[in-house]
């Protein structure tokens, strides 16, 4: 078959036009498609990644490699607090962040704000293990807005915010400028940390650079960006950036990072997380000493 001109009704692909490049995966045909109140949301059964879900147009995660994405958002922010009881998480439909987050018996209460209940309702059809965890008596799942509920939460009522994003589009657009994150500033407590997707280092330096300058500006002292490939997404190398209002960072807990049961991250996956490239550090002005509070 010539590459330039795959079967649409055999191969997925999203196309990155930011950074001139396609992302395909060979399908055995679609699943589910629906046009919810917020966005058009897909399932198709790929021959080598398993069930894949695609919110308008953009992979969001696949069978075979959302462990990755899903302990790496969740694991060092959780194991970086001192002492994680209240987690908030907004977006995050497909419930693989909130699963991961209920891994840690230190963890009291979690709710979960997604604008879209559709995302969650087809998740528990086609992804039923990232569900696993819904009903867990901690967990909460409110559909709701989540900059406007993160606008009118309460002080202080919240230990660790984890923002499991869409790309910074549509329903997730607001998700990545400074009026958010000073509301997340606002909800946290003194040792409060927020965790924010951020992209890929390699074709979205502009905007990783935008949403340090955001959380900076918005009270965030000490920012650490941490990265770990994902296949499906484009370029297959993927950030989550660390936000704390002023250091020293606490010291990572190690110890408790062995006790989890986890596929991709540990404690050594910590550490090498945190450490950029140079070009990174040139650009942001983070350093490969960012692993220095582990």
């Amino acid at each position: 078959m010539n590459p330039r001109h795959l079967d649409s009704s055999e191969w997925f692909t999203e196309l990155a036009d930011e950074a001139g490049l396609a992302m395909s995966l060979r399908h055995r045909g679609r699943l589910h498609s629906e046009q919810s109140p917020y966005q058009k949301i897909e399932v198709y059964d790929t021959e080598g990644f398993g069930h894949l879900m695609v919110i308008d147009g953009y992979v969001m995660l696949s069978e075979r490699d959302n462990f990755v994405y899903h302990e790496m958002l969740s694991h060092p922010v959780l194991l970086t607090h001192p002492r994680p009881r209240r987690v908030v998480i907004i977006g995050g439909g497909d419930c693989g962040t909130l699963r991961e987050v209920l891994k840690h018996p230190e963890v009291t209460q979690v709710t979960q704000v997604d604008i879209d209940e559709r995302v969650t309702r087809v998740a528990e059809r086609f992804f039923p293990e990232l569900c696993e965890s819904n009903h867990d008596p901690r967990a909460e799942l409110l559909f709701e807005d989540g900059v406007a509920w993160m606008a009118a939460a309460a002080d202080e009522s919240a230990d660790v915010v984890i923002v499991d994003s869409t790309d910074p589009v549509g329903p997730g657009e607001g998700l990545f400028n400074e009026s958010f994150y000073r509301e997340c500033r606002r909800v946290l407590g003194a040792e409060g940390l927020l965790v924010q997707q951020s992209e890929s280092p390699l074709i979205h330096l502009d905007l990783i650079q935008a949403m340090r300058a955001a959380m900076s500006a918005a009270g965030f002292g000490c920012l650490h960006t941490l990265q770990f490939p994902q296949p499906v997404y484009p370029s297959g190398w993927w950030s989550a950036t660390m936000a704390r209002a002023r250091g020293p960072w606490p010291e990572f807990r190690a110890g408790d990072a062995r006790k989890l049961r986890t596929r991709y991250y540990s404690a050594a996956v910590h550490q090498g997380a945190l450490a950029m490239p140079p070009f990174f550090g040139a650009a942001t002005g983070q350093s490969d000493e960012g692993s220095a509070h582990s």
